[in-house]
């Protein structure tokens, strides 16, 4: 996704020099890399989260899984 990325940037810099920042052209080019990074991001942070949810679930089975010595059982 990154290279698909650069190329839409390469591209709306071409355009921007070629028919100017306000071109239609160049607008479409931006409008698409706010699309992709936009994509992207999502991606990531929905990444992070999937790691940020094991991690806290590891711990919780960590916790569950310790033995508990120190208390007594009465009747």
């Amino acid at each position: 996704m990154m290279d698909e990325i650069q190329r839409k940037r390469e591209r709306m810099i071409d355009s921007a020099e070629k028919y100017g920042y306000t071109s239609d052209d160049t607008i479409k080019c931006s409008e698409e890399l706010d699309e992709l990074i936009y994509k992207y991001q999502c991606t990531f942070q929905k990444r992070h989260h999937e790691e940020e949810v094991k991690v806290i679930f590891q711990k919780m089975v960590m916790i569950y899984e310790k033995p508990i010595h120190h208390m007594k059982v009465t009747s």
